[in-house]
């Protein structure tokens, strides 16, 4: 019996976006040592086996995780603290997502719209930027911005008017977490999904428009003349075929 199998091989093509929004952590950094590090430490604080923290943080506030678990410690104060520690602690077992610098570096000398939307901290957010020297964006929208977290639209929505744009304007979010994609789905954007955290099959139950391996497959290639917008090129998005 034939079974679906899936290559990066999509050919290239071209978009027109208003504004771009990213995740972070799994996005733009891969932190994924760092935080298990974070969450063995905290969860023998707090008694918890570190494995069935793990197994539902990623793409959550820390301050959502906290409240199943120690609701005491479930403050802004305390949670911008110990994620403001990540970095300056586990900083060398970050590495940057490949394709970020130079994307990044890329938006911001062209001055384009684009904002950083994650379910960390402020400290967390600058802390990772500034130990991996990446490009800072001029809008962010951090945990503490929101009443609820992710797949909560909350943030995508105040990202889009962070950026000044308004419903009629089509903004593009990368996500690696499913709940991020829905949460971008949700706030009426179009999503590109990265494999970097979670299987293709994942992201694609989440709703994601496209699927790629990490940020070498969007490129930025500047502004379109008639309509100011954001030229991307999304190129090796996932494909399928029919395989025995």
């Amino acid at each position: 019996m034939a079974s679906q199998k899936v290559s990066f091989t999509g050919p290239a093509q071209l978009h027109l976006f208003a504004g771009l929004l990213f995740d972070m952590d799994g996005t733009i950094v891969d932190s994924t040592d760092a935080i298990v590090k974070h969450w063995d430490k905290l969860g023998k604080q707090l008694g918890v086996d570190p494995k069935i923290i793990l197994a539902t943080s990623h793409g959550r506030r820390s301050i959502d995780t906290l409240r199943m678990y120690d609701p005491a410690k479930a403050t802004w104060e305390y949670v911008s603290h110990v994620e403001g520690l990540i970095p300056k602690e586990y900083g060398t077992d970050a590495a940057e997502i490949p394709g970020a610098r130079a994307l990044l570096a890329a938006l911001d000398e062209a001055n384009a719209p684009w904002s950083v939307v994650t379910s960390g901290t402020k400290p967390l957010l600058f802390g990772w930027l500034d130990v991996m020297k990446l490009a800072y964006p001029k809008h962010h929208v951090v945990a503490e911005d929101v009443v609820e977290g992710k797949p909560h639209p909350a943030c995508y929505q105040l990202g889009r008017t962070r950026l000044g744009l308004g419903p009629e304007d089509t903004a593009l979010v990368i996500e690696d977490a499913p709940a991020g994609v829905r949460a971008g789905k949700a706030a009426g954007c179009r999503v590109v999904g990265l494999t970097t955290t979670h299987t293709l099959e994942q992201i694609r139950e989440a709703g994601a428009d496209w699927i790629v391996e990490d940020l070498r497959s969007i490129r930025f290639l500047g502004s379109d003349e008639a309509t100011g917008l954001l030229k991307i090129e999304l190129c090796n998005t996932a494909t399928e075929w029919e395989g025995s």
